[in-house]
């Protein structure tokens, strides 16, 4: 198949994020690619070996995904198209005839050590724990007779030849990762009226009160922030940028105006995308922050500026 119509995700196969990605309805027509990080997914995407990527960007245990909000906020530009929720729930894959109590050593990636803790330490509180790079590969080295089990989706086993020794493990019910679809920037998918936008932006200089003005970009716009996270840039100590996700479509006025306001205090503000939330929760705005009521305000304004008023 052409890059057109080639898809990469975090792989290798049996991931959450694979698990994800094929809940799409396009997923049926496009090439799925594996590959070793989020980085490489990403940058197959900004060369142009595919036409996007899916990769994880937040828990609800963990929060930010460092990885994803770090290669968009760095790099050539790159733009979230859609959003995906993914109920997650772990199974302990083992290779055929092991017990529970010949696990010793255990394996996944580092997210998922944080969402099965306390399983953990109640079933198998002397095993040993090695992070992998995804739960998939976990899956693999454990096939591979590198460690007794691994925590993946049970969907994993068949693929590595394994057997799930327990199944819905997880230390909170209803945890869920978030997944993004990236590509090219393009214009903005038309919006749906429950929808989100996301930006990174960097402070201008240190003084107090300066990420309060930044949030009140949003805040006097009456545009409710969903996620806001810090994220070093790498240039000292104490030097940050900010990855937003907010409610709404950068084609409203409140939000257009938001993301403008940032603009002009801002030494750099990146637009992320404005995409379908996939809960599919509309906003709730408040008086005086509707697209009728900006116009109403500027018409308002133009009858003052002509002695109409």
């Amino acid at each position: 198949m052409s890059p057109a119509s080639r898809y990469t995700y975090l792989g290798p196969e049996g991931t959450f994020t694979e698990a994800a990605l094929r809940t799409l309805p396009e997923a049926a027509t496009r090439e799925l690619v594996p590959m070793v990080s989020v980085q490489a997914a990403l940058d197959a995407v900004r060369c142009g070996e595919a036409a996007a990527a899916l990769v994880p960007i937040e828990n609800s245990m963990e929060g930010g995904i460092t990885a994803t909000l770090d290669e968009l906020a760095a790099g050539s530009p790159l733009m979230i198209y859609r959003e995906v929720l993914l109920p997650i729930a772990f199974a302990l894959l083992v290779r055929p005839g092991t017990g529970l109590g010949d696990v010793k050593t255990v394996t996944g990636h580092p997210a998922a050590q944080v969402q099965v803790r306390r399983w953990l330490s109640a079933h198998l509180p002397d095993a040993a724990w090695e992070s992998a790079a995804s739960n998939a590969d976990g899956a693999r080295l454990v096939a591979e007779g590198r460690y007794d089990a691994a925590f993946a989706g049970e969907f994993a086993a068949p693929t590595y030849g394994l057997e799930p020794l327990a199944t819905e493990i997880h230390d909170a019910a209803n945890a869920e990762t978030r997944f993004v679809l990236v590509g090219r920037p393009a214009r903005p998918v038309a919006p749906t009226g429950a929808d989100k936008t996301s930006a990174v932006f960097w402070l201008g200089d240190d003084h107090p009160g300066a990420l309060l003005e930044l949030l009140q970009e949003y805040a006097v716009r009456g545009v409710n922030l969903i996620r806001i996270e810090s994220r070093p840039t790498g240039e000292g100590i104490g030097r940050y940028c900010f990855s937003v996700d907010c409610e709404g479509h950068i084609t409203e006025r409140r939000v257009g105006e938001a993301l403008m306001g940032l603009k002009r205090i801002c030494p750099q503000v990146r637009f992320l995308g404005s995409y379908p939330r996939a809960d599919e929760v509309p906003p709730q705005q408040r008086k005086g922050t509707t697209d009728e009521e900006f116009t109403a305000a500027a018409d308002w304004l133009g009858r003052a500026l002509d002695g109409r008023v």
